[in-house]
């Protein structure tokens, strides 16, 4: 067969299938409306910067917690995992992609066929014998008349757009996680510190009964009730140390490690930002790794739903019947150019009994894509929530600030007060008991205070969409 013949075929093909382009179901995708305004409960700021625009390493600027970030995000299971996700995608993505061109294969057959004859009175069974030989490239293509291919395609594009989103997601849960783990450590290290300072204290209270008593100013049960003070403090000691411990264990499993000591620094080296910037809802919806994966679901539901749509109308393809190549009868006269062949098998393919199935399958495909939409529409809702409850708890904690501080200025004088009061034979035991255990519930309350402020900036940062870089 003519070389130009065979060029031609597969040109008309390819112009047959560009020339019914414009019939394929091209409903275009757009991120679906969401009402931004009134995202945040009670804030109305106009405000474009967010401290989520911030790198992580300019945001937390301790050395220790830095290194512990960066050593997580380097050997952090989860986030690996993540990672596979996305080859996956990208994989898929791939495979949809060369579904636009034809798959070609080599294909060599031999066929040797035997018949029976039968003249002159005589028959011969099987026995005339042929043989025929062929070697080529076997093609097969489907022509994308209505878009299936490339709706295909697009969907799985969203797919890695999603999968991008959920290991940004797991980078900044990570990120907020390591954070708020390393911050609750060194405040069980500062309550370990203040809680060890308080029976010092404690102790030289029941030192000071002790004597008092030994002069007949005090009875026995000043001195008991000043002792059990001092251990139900001390007792508490052992449950900060497993504390720290335990957590010193799981920060090491998000760093990849074995358990272990981890190093770190002080908890009053620690700054919490009075005001911390957080922008305008567009810009955290933009930013929010869930909400990126959310819609990039919902985009593939979309795309899928128009390739059900798609599935109803005629299919253009060259079957696996279609061969460019040589045949021959004998192998010595294989590679002639007189036994060059063309085998072009087309086919036009309009469903007809499976309109049921097709129709069920795209009634499945707008379901889900309306699941997907709804899931989105919670994602960004939840997400609003989350801002606005994170935003009154850092405000709220803020405001105790002064107040602990006056209220542990008090209770420090009140303990000083009571104990000379004490010595002058002007106040009773129980007055200075009640003195030192309020001193130790605001020490420790500011350390909570503080704990608390810092993780909601931690928590604020990772709401905001920080972290995903």
């Amino acid at each position: 067969m003519n070389r130009t013949y065979i060029k031609g075929i597969a040109l008309a093909g390819i112009v047959f299938s560009l020339g019914l382009s414009s019939c394929q179901v091209m409903n275009k995708y757009k991120t679906p409306d969401i009402d931004e305004a009134r995202l945040y409960r009670g804030v109305n700021s106009g405000d474009t910067t967010t401290i989520a625009s911030i790198p992580w390493r300019a945001y937390f600027t301790d050395p220790c917690l830095q290194e512990m970030i960066g050593e997580g995000l380097e050997q952090n299971f989860d986030l690996r995992i993540a990672y596979t996700r996305i080859k996956q995608a990208e994989a898929a993505l791939g495979m949809a992609r060369a579904a636009y061109f034809p798959s070609a294969a080599l294909a060599g057959q031999a066929q040797h066929s035997m018949r029976s004859v039968a003249g002159d009175g005589k028959k011969d069974v099987l026995g005339v014998a042929s043989n025929q030989f062929s070697l080529g490239i076997a093609v097969q293509w489907e022509a994308d008349v209505w878009g299936k291919i490339n709706r295909q395609h697009r969907a799985g594009y969203a797919r890695l757009l999603g999968s991008h989103a959920y290991r940004n997601l797991i980078q900044t849960s990570l990120i907020a996680n390591i954070a708020t783990t390393y911050y609750a450590l060194l405040a069980l290290d500062e309550q370990l510190k203040i809680t060890k300072e308080m029976t010092g204290i404690l102790s030289e209270s029941v030192e000071t009964m002790q004597a008092l008593m030994d002069a007949g100013l005090l009875n026995g049960a000043a001195v008991q009730q000043s002792k059990s003070l001092l251990y139900s403090t001390q007792v508490s000691v052992p449950g900060l140390e497993r504390q720290i411990r335990q957590l010193e264990n799981a920060l090491s499993v998000m760093l990849g490690r074995n358990p272990g000591a981890i190093l770190r620094g002080s908890f009053g080296e620690q700054a919490v930002p009075a005001k911390p910037t957080y922008g305008v809802p567009a810009q955290m919806l933009a930013g929010r790794p869930d909400v990126r994966q959310a819609e990039s679901t919902f985009r593939e539901a979309f795309e899928l739903t128009n390739v059900a749509q798609a599935s109803f109308y005629p299919s253009l393809t060259l079957s696996s019947g279609s061969m460019i190549g040589y045949g021959a009868g004998t192998l010595s006269d294989f590679f002639k150019p007189e036994n060059l062949l063309a085998n072009i098998i087309g086919g036009l393919t309009q469903p007809l009994f499976a309109r049921n199935q097709l129709a069920g399958q795209l009634k499945i495909a707008k379901a889900q894509q309306e699941e997907a939409l709804l899931s989105f529409r919670k994602t960004v809702l939840s997400a609003g929530q989350e801002v606005s409850d994170i935003l009154f708890t850092l405000e709220s904690s803020l405001e105790k600030n002064e107040l602990r501080a006056k209220q542990i200025e008090a209770t420090s004088t009140a303990v000083y007060y009571t104990q000379e009061l004490l010595k002058a034979g002007e106040a009773n035991y129980t007055e200075v008991l009640n003195a030192e255990q309020n001193l130790l519930q605001a020490q420790l309350g500011r350390v909570s205070d503080k704990l608390e402020q810092l993780q909601a900036t931690v928590n604020l940062y990772r709401a905001l969409g920080g972290g995903a870089e």
